[in-house]
């Protein structure tokens, strides 16, 4: 605990002024006079927040601030006082006590909103299970866009087409991503029902029937996109260190930020998912 609380303080300075050019043109410290004991408390939650956001313990919530502050519209650090205005203004906004603080009642609104923008979640809380397209639409990746040595991949054709635009976006935008081919590679899409069922039942590997089922690779719309990895973890790990190590990277930050712009969204739970939605 100690360690965690030191790391805390030692981030504070860095939160204040996170987010990059863009912050430059924001007063990161507005309503320091109003705001500043609820910053204080957003960074040091940042880190030893004790929770299970999907049932399984963890510490802190670092690993979604990038999410959050696209909701928030701000690239102000958790532990300044205009994130907490914006937070306090979205819990007011959501029917939720107008605090500032980071809190888990926060985290379950900002959770069912990005589920309910994923079309394949409403379809499953309708009962419906999505039917995988007809092979005409789908459409191979070339080598340059795979990641690891495995399978042929395949997607959707409108899907791999916005993927490309967004790709090429981020190399553009990102250095980082730029100079590392590697980046954004997609090392699952599209996956045949029956398959995925096979593979689950021979490997044991997944959810229970639901997932094996009728997992979101069916609809062509889904990707799995290599954004870095911790050493020692692979690229779908779901280790809480490891996907946090992905949150922290530039190539994650800028998905967070821009997805949205070629019709992506995430799933938050693991930051290599993003599924298609158009518009």
């Amino acid at each position: 605990m100690l360690l965690r609380v030191l790391l805390a303080a030692l981030g504070l300075l860095f939160l204040a002024c996170a987010g990059g050019a863009r912050a430059q043109t924001e007063d990161c410290q507005a309503g320091a006079e109003v705001w500043a004991s609820q910053a204080g408390s957003n960074a040091v939650s940042l880190h030893t927040l004790e929770w299970a956001p999907f049932d399984r313990a963890e510490w802190g919530w670092e690993t979604y601030l990038p999410l959050v502050q696209k909701e928030l519209e701000t690239v102000c650090g958790a532990g300044t006082s205009f994130f907490a205005q914006r937070l306090a203004a979205f819990q007011n906004a959501r029917g939720l006590p107008g605090t500032g603080v980071f809190d888990q009642a926060t985290f379950q609104v900002l959770r069912g909103l990005w589920q309910e923008r994923r079309s394949f979640v409403m379809a499953r809380v309708g009962g419906a299970c999505p039917e995988p397209p007809p092979i005409a639409d789908l459409a191979y990746l070339v080598e340059a866009e795979e990641h690891a040595d495995r399978l042929t991949r395949l997607l959707r054709r409108d899907v791999l087409d916005a993927y490309r635009r967004m790709a090429a976006a981020a190399r553009a935008e990102v250095k980082v991503i730029a100079d590392d081919p590697e980046l954004l590679q997609i090392f699952s899409g599209f996956r045949d029902p029956e398959a995925d069922a096979a593979r689950c039942a021979q490997q044991g590997n997944c959810d229970g029937l639901r997932r094996a089922v009728c997992s979101p690779h069916r609809t062509g719309t889904a990707v799995d996109l290599y954004v870095g990895r911790l050493n020692g973890y692979g690229v779908d790990s779901t280790a809480p260190e490891s996907r946090l190590e992905m949150t922290r990277g530039q190539t994650y930050r800028w998905l967070a930020a821009n997805a949205r712009r070629f019709g992506f969204v995430p799933y938050v739970y693991e930051p290599w998912h993003w599924e298609y939605v158009g518009g």
